[in-house]
């Protein structure tokens, strides 16, 4: 793992990270997305969560294994202390340990923005198939989510109706008052070397 390292997203990653992200669209629930986005769709993605948010990818010799990043939960201004996180692996870099480095600077940054809640959005099923299991709630409880809510049936895709559940994770206390949100953009160098992120 000590050759794997982990930067801030470039648009130029663009087209690699699509390709990452476009079988869990093609060939599994664990994306509700059914039609693999264009690149450029996939782009302005990700210039428009940067500079608030994070958008961290994982790479070895070049190559670009896997990405997570956050965006704003719900929207509206008094969820700013909370964020959605995503991560994508590619499928032949899952259960070596990438994911949960990912996850570990994500929430480093997070604290340092002044975010407390972290909010996970997850595909469930009751009935396992090919195209869903319950590992990505496994592994969300395994980082110390916890499940906070659940919507029945609510996604089809692959002629089968699937649940959505909701899993969150509380990195820091409830001050009474809390401090605005630091962008991603102001944070220091020293903040991302500290959450493990190149610069």
């Amino acid at each position: 793992m000590n050759d794997i390292k982990l930067r801030v997203a470039r648009p130029s990653d663009a087209a690699e990270l699509l390709a990452l992200y476009a079988p869990y669209v093609e060939d599994t629930a664990i994306s509700f997305e059914t039609v693999v986005p264009r690149l450029e769709e996939f782009t302005e993605r990700m210039v428009h969560k940067l500079p608030r948010y994070p958008y961290i990818v994982a790479e070895k010799d070049g190559e670009l294994l896997g990405y997570a990043y956050l965006s704003p939960f719900v929207g509206r201004a008094a969820y700013d202390w909370a964020a959605e996180t995503t991560i994508y692996l590619r499928l032949d870099c899952r259960h070596i340990g990438i994911g949960k480095m990912l996850y570990t600077a994500l929430e480093s940054i997070a604290r340092a923005q002044g975010i407390i809640n972290l909010e996970a959005c997850i595909g469930w099923t009751d009935t396992p198939d090919e195209h869903l299991t319950n590992n990505s709630a496994e592994y969300h409880e395994h980082l110390g989510y916890r499940m906070a809510g659940r919507f029945y049936k609510c996604g089809y895709k692959f002629g089968t109706w699937y649940d959505m559940v909701w899993m969150e994770k509380l990195i820091s206390d409830h001050p009474e008052t809390p401090q605005d949100i630091i962008p991603f953009s102001e944070l220091s160098a020293e903040t991302l070397r500290k959450a493990g992120i190149e610069t």
